[in-house]
């Protein structure tokens, strides 16, 4: 049974024994070894579909959920028409970070600092948030919400960025390489196999994250009722650097959710139109760990 939770659907959890069941124990009378556990495998010929979200799935049946029985190698999709590849998931997420990028520029060349300019900003980040709120809940990607989501982001992100280079000068091109570093690190330890994406990990990592979440946004309250003084938790010294550091790594910790995601999505032939929510879950993580990585650029940048 798939997991209720938005997040864990989007990304292959179940409430089952594994990470999308893939760590499961064979059950008699179950699915062909190599179709348990994928959410686009067709159901034994034959067997009830009445327990099969995806029985009626048009993507349902799987020409790679084979696996060799006799050497226990696990399921390999190669590319076909229809289903997801690795060259669907950097051309979409390039596209995607493509409109945040242009956003951003046009939003710095063409708004002033101003109040005006910061009140545009806050208005288009919370479109933003309505856009990408809408796509967390949907069951199939819309490009078009998807690309929205990504414009009125960039809007968004270009006017904070100004902001921060009129007072801390090359903070944002500081902040880029922060993020590349972060994303490029993550990856690599990831791919090296010392982070391992399981059903516990995901857990334990979504329920710091919303833990941080709340926190921060009572955080935010004090501070706007003037309980809190200097930004509270939020603040320009050590203490809001420690917290930003905290943020830095749980969006390193977004990024793992989302390379599983690719990886499984490929190699159990997820169809194309997935690549976008791959894109769209990359593009997220990585705002995420700009923003809070432009923020601790200008904390250890001090007053200069």
């Amino acid at each position: 049974m798939r997991s209720s939770n938005p997040v864990f659907s989007r990304r292959g959890f179940s409430r089952d024994n594994g990470y999308a069941g893939f760590n499961a124990a064979p059950q008699a009378g179950g699915p062909a070894v190599g179709t348990q556990g994928n959410p686009y495998a067709q159901g034994a010929p034959g067997a009830s579909q009445s327990g099969n979200p995806y029985a009626q799935n048009p993507y349902a049946q799987n020409p790679y959920a084979q696996q060799d029985l006799q050497h226990g190698a696990p399921p390999q999709a190669p590319p076909a028409a229809g289903r997801m590849t690795m060259d669907d998931v950097v051309a979409r997420t390039a596209l995607t970070l493509g409109t945040v990028t242009v956003g951003a520029v046009l939003a710095w060349v063409l708004l002033p600092v101003t109040s005006t300019s910061f009140g545009l900003a806050i208005g288009s980040a919370l479109i933003a948030m309505v856009f990408a709120l809408v796509q967390a809940f949907k069951r199939k990607a819309s490009p078009p919400l998807i690309l929205a989501y990504a414009a009125f982001e960039g809007v968004f992100l270009g006017v904070i960025s100004e902001m921060y280079n009129s007072r801390w000068s090359g903070a944002p091109f500081q902040a880029v390489l922060g993020t590349l570093a972060v994303s490029g690190a993550t990856l690599l330890i990831y791919k090296a196999g010392w982070i391992r994406v399981t059903a516990r990990y995901a857990r334990i990592g979504m329920a710091i994250a919303i833990a941080f979440v709340l926190v921060m946004a009572v955080n935010l309250l004090l501070v706007v009722f003037g309980v809190a003084d200097d930004g509270g938790l939020r603040s320009m010294g050590p203490l809001g650097a420690i917290v930003g550091i905290l943020a830095i790594c749980l969006g390193a910790f977004f990024l793992t959710l989302d390379f599983k995601q690719i990886e499984d999505g490929i190699a159990y032939g997820a169809p194309r139109d997935e690549s976008w929510l791959a894109a769209f879950g990359l593009t997220m993580s990585l705002v995420w760990i700009y923003l809070e990585m432009l923020r601790l650029v200008a904390i250890f940048s001090g007053n200069d």
